[in-house]
């Protein structure tokens, strides 16, 4: 090998770590918040620059721009995730233990309409802005629900013969859902309203979080059993590589901008992963955080991360009451 040869790598090389260092994430702050309940999804309206953040019966609202709440909205049974909808001003929660799911505007935060729904433990709940319709995945009765924007009322349920957890839509027509008990992912045809493909995960076990690459047809999927992270072919159903991730992954995002994927898991850990083409990743930063820290958002304008926990008695899922809170993470 020639000695310009092995200059010219040694300076990419060292620009590459240069950059990685450039860019860890370090804490920046607690947001504390009341209530001692259960929690799980948070979500940003980009638009209004608000986080909401679930929390037992209630979402909280939280003004990214001061990083202080601005609003609670309460009045339900056991929230756990919201699907903002812009073009109509109204955000949708899945209220599972309430078998319904919530409509509310979002800019008074009041409850517009209350959907019930005829499923069990209504969870994990996206837009599809291509059919104009929300779509909730009901854990217990293994389907989703599929509600009209406008009319604010059930369209179809669509059967998914497993437990679904996370689901990301590809902004054509599609949406992707994982199936954590059958290892498995569903493509749902949003315009037929029907379960067009099922891909295996295998390797990965236990499917929780996911995202979506437009730009490669890549999908991102936090596997549990396995604690990894596999990278799968959006158009083929093909698993391409698995990364090593946390225990308990929980929710999965990516950055097209940085080209990052972060891995928000249970056992109080971060994984950050760089992208360096559509078929190799390297992780880049493992990030403490706090235990059963597991669900995340990223505000895609300062890159901050934002998770949920309450803190624990040790050794147990006994929650120290007063302690909820939202941790801040900022880059370097």
């Amino acid at each position: 090998m020639n000695k310009p040869f092995l200059l010219l790598a040694s300076l990419l090389f060292l620009c590459f770590s240069l950059q990685v260092r450039a860019q860890q994430y370090s804490f920046d702050q607690k947001i504390a918040l009341a209530g001692d309940g259960g929690y799980d999804y948070l979500s940003i309206d980009e638009v209004n620059n608000h986080l909401f953040v679930s929390h037992g019966t209630s979402f909280h609202v939280i003004d990214l721009a001061t990083e202080k709440q601005v609003a609670t909205i309460d009045g339900m049974q056991g929230v756990h995730g919201i699907a903002i909808v812009n073009e109509v001003n109204k955000g949708f929660i899945s209220d599972g233990k309430g078998k319904a799911v919530v409509v509310v505007d979002l800019t008074t935060f009041k409850i517009i309409k209350t959907i019930a729904l005829p499923e069990e433990d209504e969870d994990g709940i996206i837009y599809d802005a291509y059919s104009k319709k929300v779509f909730v995945f009901n854990g217990d009765s293994k389907n989703t629900c599929v509600i009209d924007i406008n009319t604010l009322s059930l369209v179809k349920t669509i059967a998914l013969d497993g437990a679904p957890e996370f689901a990301v839509a590809n902004g054509k027509g599609l949406i992707y859902n994982n199936l954590e008990d059958k290892n498995s992912l569903k493509v749902i045809d949003t315009k037929t309203l029907e379960v067009k493909a099922t891909y295996p995960l295998a390797p990965c076990g236990g499917p929780t979080g996911i995202a979506f690459d437009a730009a490669n047809q890549r999908l991102f999927t936090g596997c549990r059993t396995n604690k990894g992270l596999s990278v799968v072919d959006a158009i083929t159903g093909k698993v391409i590589t698995t990364l090593p991730i946390g225990a308990g992954v929980d929710a999965v995002v990516y950055d097209a901008e940085t080209k990052k994927i972060y891995v928000s898991n249970g056992d109080a850990t971060l994984t950050i992963i760089q992208q360096k083409s559509a078929d190799e990743y390297i992780v880049i930063q493992t990030l403490s955080t706090q235990y059963r820290a597991k669900t995340m958002a990223l505000d895609k304008k300062t890159k901050k991360i934002y998770v949920s926990a309450p803190e624990f008695e040790p050794g147990t899922r006994k929650i120290k009451p007063g302690t909820f809170a939202v941790l801040v993470y900022k880059p370097a």
